[in-house]
């Protein structure tokens, strides 16, 4: 039998296995050493300082100075003794009624109270005439009325005759309230301020037109103008400078107003009431009598009836116009300013003549040569 023979023992193996764990352990370790510097130097450079400049606005306070107030002056002390506490009321007074107001007193006759209604509508139309007739005879009816005497004293105030408006007035203000009412207050107010009358601050001046109509005349309407002009005390005047014009207004039929043409021929009277003219009482009076004579049927159909309106007066010295007096007063507005006329008769230099032509030269022609 043969002898086994035992084989050499093989050449020791390598260990490749713990090498290789070795080498995957030697390289994780480097993979975490890598990842560790890198980790180190980026907090290293985290950790560097950075300086970064912001601008932060200063606020500046600026304190205003206080002005100081003067000081007030103390004011003194003034002791006064104490007055005793007022005794309390043993009742309380009951409200006063409130003050019935004044009012005017009725008419008591229904006849009067029909004529001074009648007569306040002829005063505030102009008619002194007719609302004086309607006035006396209310006051026949009624004498003691305060409204027939104060409506009398507004009639005559508006004339101008002022003694006899002052009358009645006065008569109202002796009735007192009782009897009056609000009437009493307003003559009282009358007497005391007493009435509007021409200034006599210039040379001359108008005063109070009268007039009275009677349109019953044969002659037609007749209108009777008392014309007082007054002069300024002191004042010295060409008497032979003052004049008077008159502009006649009547209303026709269809209600128009208008002026009459033939102003001076109706004038059937012109004089001067007190001579001679000197104004020695300070005043003196024109009469003139306008007559509008009467129309026959037929031309009354055809331009209509015709009746007396009013006049504007103006009081003329050395041809220049001192004042105006109008009646109704918008025919002032009417009538328009007054022209002034030269003393020598002339048209106002202002004025062109009525026979100017604009197409004729106003020289003379050139000589022929």
């Amino acid at each position: 039998m043969a002898s086994l023979k035992s084989d050499p023992p093989a050449a020791a193996r390598p260990p490749v296995f713990a090498i290789s764990c070795w080498a995957l352990a030697l390289m994780a370790f480097s993979q975490i050493l890598v990842a560790g510097l890198a980790l180190a130097k980026r907090y290293e450079e985290s950790r560097v300082p950075r300086v970064v400049v912001k601008e932060v606005p200063k606020y500046i306070t600026v304190r205003v100075p206080v002005v100081t107030e003067p000081e007030k002056p103390v004011a003194p002390i003034v002791s006064r003794p104490p007055m005793p506490e007022p005794a309390a009321p043993t009742f309380s007074p009951a409200p006063l009624p409130a003050p019935t107001p004044v009012a005017a007193p009725a008419v008591g006759d229904p006849r009067s109270e029909k004529m001074v209604r009648e007569a306040r509508q002829a005063r505030v139309a102009g008619d002194m005439v007719q609302a004086i007739v309607k006035l006396e005879n209310a006051l026949t009816q009624s004498p003691d009325d305060p409204n027939v005497h104060y409506e009398l004293g507004l009639v005559h105030e508006q004339m101008g005759v002022f003694d006899t408006a002052s009358a009645h007035y006065e008569k109202v203000f002796q009735m007192g309230v009782s009897k009056a009412g609000v009437l009493y207050e307003q003559a009282a107010a009358k007497l005391r301020d007493g009435f509007d009358t021409p200034s006599a601050m210039g040379k001359l001046s108008l005063g109070q037109v009268l007039m009275f109509k009677d349109p019953n005349d044969d002659a037609g309407e007749k209108v009777t103008l008392t014309i007082p002009s007054q002069k300024a005390p002191g004042e010295e005047l060409d008497l032979d400078q003052v004049s008077v014009e008159v502009r006649f207004f009547l209303k026709n039929g269809k209600g128009e107003i208008i002026e009459e043409g033939n102003g001076k021929e109706w004038v059937t009277e012109e004089k001067w009431l007190t001579l001679p003219f000197d104004y020695a009482e300070g005043e003196e009076k024109l009469r003139m009598v306008y007559t509008i004579p009467r129309q026959n049927v037929q031309n009354e159909h055809l331009y209509g009836e015709r009746t007396y309106y009013g006049q504007v007066v103006s009081l003329l010295y050395k041809g220049d116009v001192v004042d105006v007096r109008a009646w109704p007063p918008h025919l002032a507005a009417k009538v328009g300013p007054q022209p002034n006329v030269n003393s020598g008769g002339l048209p106002s230099p202002d004025t062109l003549p009525p026979d100017f032509d604009p197409n004729l030269p106003l020289l003379p022609p050139l000589p022929s040569q």
